[in-house]
């Protein structure tokens, strides 16, 4: 099958910096898009950043111009650094994929999560 697996995170203060990392193992065949999600207290998951495979971004406005992400396509990686962190930016960041696998017509596959929590 194909996996998702998320590195780094952590707490930092407010105006601090974190990166993420996430990598996608498996049966893949290609990847269309990579990005992050994140799910804060009492809120509903969002997007927060995407890239496509021909390098197209997208972001929502609350991390634009904070927020920055690359991808590797040879290693199958996904990286979001994270500048001027703020408090409301704690919340659990999920990896998420959307490909073509060569086992299953499931698209959409996503990490396990990883906490981020901005002190004020």
């Amino acid at each position: 099958q194909v996996q998702l697996v998320e590195s780094g995170g952590g707490l930092v203060q407010s105006g601090g910096s974190l990166g993420l990392s996430c990598a996608a193992s498996g049966s893949i065949y290609s990847i269309n898009v990579m990005g992050w999600y994140r799910q804060g207290p009492g809120k509903q998951r969002e997007l927060v950043a995407a890239v496509t495979n021909s390098g197209s971004t997208n972001y929502t406005d609350s991390v634009k111009g904070r927020f920055s992400i690359s991808r590797d396509h040879a290693k199958n990686m996904v990286s979001l650094q994270m500048n001027n962190l703020k408090p409301e930016d704690t919340a659990v960041y999920y990896c998420y994929a959307i490909l073509i696998s060569t086992m299953t017509p499931r698209v959409e596959f996503w990490g396990q999560g990883t906490q981020v929590t901005v002190s004020s």
